[in-house]
C-alpha cells in the first residue's frame, strides 16, 4: 500500500513538472497538484489509522 502511494506521488509530481515546463498545459499542473495533495492526505490518514509512524 505504501509503495503504491509512493508511486502515485511520483506520477503526480511528474505531471506537475510537465505542466510547468509546457506552457499550454496549465490544467495538467493544477490536476497534478490536486491529485498529489489528495494522495498525500490519504496516505497520511491511512498511516495514522494503522498506527505507524
Amino acid at each position: 500500500m505504501v509503495a503504491l502511494l509512493g508511486i502515485l506521488l511520483v506520477v503526480w509530481l511528474v505531471c506537475v513538472v510537465v505542466g510547468i515546463a509546457v506552457k499550454g498545459l496549465v490544467w495538467l499542473l493544477i490536476l497534478g497538484v490536486v491529485l498529489f495533495a489528495a494522495t498525500a492526505a490519504i496516505g497520511f490518514v491511512k498511516r495514522k489509522s494503522l498506527g505507524q509512524r
